[in-house]
This record gives structure tokens, C-alpha cells and sequence, in this order.
């Protein structure tokens, strides 16, 4: 396919961009403590410079500590910022990439913990999200926060920056006032549309005023909001001319608020790629200037349709960056194939705890360097060495192409026929299916750097006995709980139902609402089977990131799936299940089968052999100790990158 559109130049404002790629504003949470920029900001925002990207957009930059949203938000809201944010810049524009500074206040979605003080917004209303009631802007206060914007946007011509983007989205500050939701103010800010419309637009016009027509100005909005709200794709068009008029130079189209809509904001994989398209195209109909989509755009094909469809002139590849900084290079060299994919599974972009010192800030499962480029790096070895990898699960195949890599000869080994482990079972679930095209990078990234793969094939000593060292990715394997009645029940393990290796019945039961036992269930359910699931804790999925939570509860009510939580099993029998819910005994019965999804340990057989055997041998993944899909491929990166 041809990717011309995508790979043109265009025009915002006065600065050309050289492609239709942004990175857009994400927190990479990587700065100092005291919102100073950091050298990890740097680097990370650099090596998505070298990538190729036209145009790089700052995480939300505070012009306000009162609107602070978390602990150590990057500021420039004095001059003391300014000096940090010139290395910024100048580092990227070494490195061939255009930068804008977006602009943020929170509003009544700050936090008195992280600012001090209490929140401030155009009228007293609590948000949801914090429940915190926060103080109503005085008319003259509203003016000098709109100065503050404006000083903001000097001090970011002063740093080098190329322009600047509002964040006027997902219920931020400018947004509030957009939104009667949260406007409820009865002076020239509030009421009337237009009058609503004149925070956000005094803004530009102070920003053209103070830093010239000739410096760009984006200005980004929410299609739609919340449930709860009446802000909708036709008002957000009418804002948009509004903001053109005002001298907007870019319109950039979200979608989602910080209620309600969140799973939008962050789509999962439930959300096909480019959803929020029709809203760019409705909204860039009454447009002069260009208008940037953003809406799971996750692949190169999806980004040029939209572009030559018309329904938006630029795209933001904001998670497909974390994934690949390399993104927009790979489309233009024909790497496709090699682009490290976002799968929108939320793990470890959103909200994620790090896994040691190293990885903290933002990162990617799939892709583990990112947050950690000036940390993270591929050193050739001290000598080469023969390495032979057991297991070609995620840990395994991070572990082969990372090595690879770096100049060593390595061989995987794996007694299944394909490739991918947990992995290739976990996407057998419906909106689970992208997980596959990680296993096809990682394996295209493999052969490129020279690794040999070995399928159908159980490794033993034998195997090995050539190999310097030896990868223990073997995995793990489900456990078999000691229920009385196990044996009689012919209860039957949920990987060997979604390998597609047992048949279940009509009526099944699920032991086990955690990830693995939530989405077999929803299978089963998609295949018109009648499920009940049955957990011990307070919550089905309780691991998973709430959007992708909450669409996945969302669709197993749809189907019906009974879900008992707070429920714990005492026996099995061979159609039913005896269990304790609330204190009292109660027996569940009439099912074809009972699945079990109670998790995993540690499948390790040869890590004593290997040693006994003097042989020097590395152990990481489920094989080491039982973890998710994330800790597997860091340890893997980390693992190929020291060996």
C-alpha cells in the first residue's frame, strides 16, 4: 500500500511538518519532582524525533500551580522553567523534529493533596472524579488566568518551542468552561455559548497578540465529553469555528472526558481502530485549518485512510508512539512488519506501577525501552556468545530479538509448534485478537537480527550442550486446586478450553473470575453458551485496567454471564459446585462442565539439570515466578540486553 498522504508534508500556521504523524500530549510522568524538565524527558521526547514523527506535543505542562493534576506535572509557570524546556527543544530540533508546549490547568480537577490548596474552576461544582468542591474563579481572577495562559505560551516561544497547543479537552480547565456542565456562571464567561466560548478564545487572541501570527496555536477539544453532559460533536464543531475565528491555527479532535467517557479516552481493543474519525470529519466540514484525529489509530493503513478519506488532515498516534518511536521511519523505509504494535491492552501506559528503579514514568508491555531510552541501551557485548532460549512465550522471544541484537548467535527452542505462549492463547478471546501481531514482530524482528527457531522441538541437555549459556522461558502451567470431588467432576483447565483442546457444554461454570477466567467466560458466552462465573474476591477482573474492565463487565451482562463474587468454592461433584457465599453453604448444580482458572505456577523442569550440568543458566517469565505478560517481556529486554 502507499502511504503517500500520511508521508506529506503540511503547513500549521507558518511551520511546515514533514509528515502527517503526531505524537500527541500523553504524561510521560519522567520529570523532575518539581515539574522541572528531566534528561529522561529529553530523551524520551527526542528519540520520538529521530523516529520521524512531523510533530511532537509536550505532555500537559501546568501554567498554574494551583491547577496542578499529579505530583511533579512539568511546569512553566515562571521563568525559572524556562531553561530546562530550551534543552528540550534544542535537543529536538537537532534531531530533525518539530515541538509544540501544550498549555494545562486542571481546574476543579486538581487535588488539594497534590497543590495545597483548593481546586478552582468556573463554578463551584464538584467533580467526580475527586468529589472536591472546588472554589468559583472570580471575574477578575478569570482574566488573569487567562494572562497566565498567555504568559505561558511566551515563556514557551522563549524555550524554542514551535508553538503551542490549549489542552481544552477531557474536562481540563478550558473545557469547564466551555461545558454548561460545569459552567454555571452568570457573567461574561458563562451562560450563552458564545460567552462560555470566551475563555478559551480570549486565550488565542492574547497568545497571537504577545507571540505573533506567525506562531501556531492548536487548540485541543473533546468531540464528546460524558454521558452526563450536554457537550456533544455539534457543539464541539461550533467551538472549533469559534476557536478558528479566534485565530486557532490546528484543531485537534479527542474524544472522552475524566467521567464517564474515560474508556473512549483510552480505548481498549473493544473500540475499533479510528472510532472517533466521523467526528473529525463532521467537525473539519466548517474548518479552513487543518484538524488532527485522535481515536485508537493503531496501524499506517488505518492512518492513511483516514487522511485520504478527507476525515482529518493529521493523525495522533499517541499509544502506537509509546509502542514504537520508530513508527513513522518503519512506514516510510516499508518496515511495517517491524513496527512494535500497541494492542490497546492499557497495562502499562495507563496507571501502571513501574517494576523496579529503572521503570518508572510511562512505558509500553510490548515495548519496555520506552521511558528508558537514556537507560536502556544496546551495548554490543563484552564476546559473542551462543545462547539457546527454552521457550518461546514473550519472555523467550523479547529475550531472542534483543540479543540478537546486540551481536550474539541465538537459538529458541519450543516444544509447541507455533510460536507465542500465553500470548497466542490470551488472544483467542473476542477484542483480544491484536495480541498475535506482538508475536509476528518479535519473530520478524528476530529472523532480521539472525535468531534461529527451533518449533516442535523439547529441549533437554542434550539439546543445549553446545550453548554457552541457556534461557529458561519455559512458563507455567495452571494449578489444580485440592477441591474435594476434583476427580469425579472431570474439571477441566480454562487454557486447555481457549487452546480449543476441550469442548465445554452447554451449561459451564468458571472457578476463577480473574483475567484468564473473565474473558474464557465471555468466549463461552460469545459461543451461546450459559455461564456462571465464581470468585473469591470482591470483583471480576479486578487486574485489568478499569476501561478495559469495565467494557468487558459491560459485555458479559449483555450475554447474561452470572457472576458471583465474594463466593468460594468447598467441593466438586460431577455437575455441580458446593460453595460459600455470605457465611452459608449453598450448592450450584446442573452444568455440562466446570472450567478451572485459578491460575499459574512456575513450569521450570530443567533449571537443576541445566546447573548440575555446569551449565550457566538464566530463568525469567512465569518460569521464574508467576506474573503478567508485562513483567515477562521487561525481564526478557532486560535479560537480553545484559547477557
Amino acid at each position: 500500500m502507499n502511504f503517500s498522504k500520511s508521508l506529506s508534508p503540511i503547513k500549521i500556521g507558518a511551520v511546515e511538518l514533514k509528515n502527517r504523524y503526531i505524537v500527541p500530549a500523553m504524561g510521560s510522568h519522567l520529570g523532575e519532582p518539581d515539574g522541572q524538565v528531566s534528561q529522561r524527558t529529553i530523551d524520551y521526547y527526542v528519540a520520538r524525533a529521530k523516529g520521524g514523527y512531523g510533530l511532537i506535543v509536550t505532555e500537559f505542562t501546568c501554567v498554574d500551580p494551583v491547577g496542578m493534576a499529579l505530583p511533579g506535572q512539568l511546569g512553566i509557570w515562571d521563568d525559572s522553567f524556562i531553561e530546562g524546556h530550551k534543552r528540550l527543544t534544542q535537543e529536538v530540533h537537532k534531531n530533525g523534529g518539530v515541538i509544540f508546549s501544550q498549555l494545562h490547568h486542571a481546574g476543579r480537577l486538581s487535588y488539594s493533596m497534590v497543590t495545597g490548596t483548593q481546586p478552582v474552576a468556573p463554578s463551584s461544582i464538584a467533580s467526580p472524579v475527586n468529589k472536591e468542591i472546588p472554589r468559583e474563579l472570580s471575574t477578575e481572577e478569570v482574566y488573569q488566568l487567562i494572562e497566565k495562559y498567555v504568559n505561558a505560551a511566551v515563556r514557551a516561544k522563549e524555550a524554542g518551542y514551535d508553538g503551542v497547543e490549549l489542552h481544552g479537552a477531557h474536562q481540563y480547565m478550558i473545557a469547564q468552561f466551555m461545558s454548561p456542565y460545569s459552567n454555571k456562571r452568570l457573567d461574561e464567561f458563562g451562560g450563552h455559548f458564545h460567552n462560555r466560548m470566551r475563555f478559551p478564545t480570549e486565550i488565542v487572541k492574547g497568545i497571537k497578540e504577545k507571540c505573533g501570527k506567525d506562531f501556531p496555536v492548536s487548540v485541543r477539544i473533546s468531540a464528546e465529553e460524558s454521558e452526563h453532559d450536554s457537550w456533544g460533536v455539534r457543539q464541539a464543531r461550533k467551538a472549533a469555528k469559534m476557536l478558528e475565528e479566534a485565530g486557532a491555527d490546528v484543531i485537534s479532535v479527542s474524544i472522552g472526558g475524566a467521567y464517564g467517557t474515560t474508556y473512549k479516552t483510552l480505548a481498549p481493543q473493544a473500540l475499533p481502530p479510528g472510532f472517533n474519525a466521523s467526528n473529525s470529519a463532521f467537525i473539519k466540514e466548517v474548518l479552513n485549518i487543518p484538524v488532527i484525529i485522535t481515536g485508537r489509530i493503531v496501524d499506517p493503513y488505518v492512518a492513511e485512510d483516514i487522511i485520504s478519506s478527507g476525515s482529518a488532515d493529521l493523525v495522533s498516534l499517541g499509544r502506537p508512539s509509546l509502542a514504537d518511536p520508530e513508527f513513522p521511519n518503519k512506514v516510510k523505509e516499508n518496515r511495517i512488519d517491524e513496527i512494535i504494535p500497541c494492542v490497546a491492552c492499557l497495562q502499562r501506559c495507563s496507571e501502571a506501577g513501574g517494576r523496579d528503579e529503572w521503570d518508572t514514568g510511562v512505558s509500553c508491555t510490548y515495548n519496555p525501552f520506552t521511558g528508558k531510552e537514556g537507560i536502556m541501551k544496546f551495548n554490543p557485548p563484552e564476546v559473542k556468545k551462543k545462547i539457546a532460549i527454552i521457550g518461546a512465550g514473550p519472555a523467550g522471544l523479547e529475550t531472542a530479538w534483543v540479543a540478537a541484537k546486540r551481536g550474539h548467535s541465538v537459538t529458541v527452542f519450543d516444544k509447541a509448534n507455533v510460536p507465542g505462549g500465553q500470548i497466542a492463547l490470551g488472544a483467542r478471546p473476542p477484542y483480544k485478537q491484536e495480541l498475535l501481531k506482538a508475536v509476528q514482530t518479535y519473530m520478524r524482528l528476530g529472523k532480521k537480527y539472525g535468531v534461529t527457531y527451533n518449533f516442535g522441538v523439547e529441549a533437554n541437555l542434550e539439546t543445549v550442550k553446545d550453548f554457552d549459556e541457556v534461557v529458561l522461558a519455559t512458563g507455567g502451567e495452571p494449578i489444580c486446586p485440592p477441591f474435594d470431588g476434583i476427580e469425579e467432576a472431570g474439571a477441566v483447565q480454562a487454557i486447555d478450553v481457549l487452546a480449543g483442546k476441550v469442548v465445554p457444554g452447554d451449561r459451564v461454570i468458571i472457578i476463577g473470575g480473574g483475567q484468564v477466567g473473565a474473558e474464557t467466560g465471555e468466549m463461552l458466552a460469545n459461543q451461546n453458551r450459559r455461564v456462571t462465573i465464581v470468585e473469591m474476591k470482591d470483583a471480576i477482573a479486578e487486574e485489568e485496567h478499569q476501561d478495559v474492565r469495565f467494557l468487558l463487565i459491560e459485555r458479559l451482562k449483555k450475554y447474561g454471564v452470572n457472576m458471583l463474587t465474594k463466593t468460594k468454592v468447598k467441593a466438586l461433584s460431577k455437575d455441580s459446585v458446593v460453595v460459600e457465599r455470605e457465611g452459608a453453604e449453598e450448592r450450584l448444580s446442573g452444568f455440562d462442565t466446570i472450567v478451572l482458572a485459578v491460575g499459574v505456577k512456575s513450569y521450570n523442569p530443567l533449571e537443576e539439570i541445566m546447573k548440575e550440568a555446569g551449565k550457566k543458566t538464566h530463568v525469567i517469565g512465569d518460569a521464574n515466578k508467576p506474573g503478567d505478560i508485562t513483567d515477562a517481556i521487561y525481564a526478557g529486554a532486560k535479560l537480553g540486553l545484559s547477557i
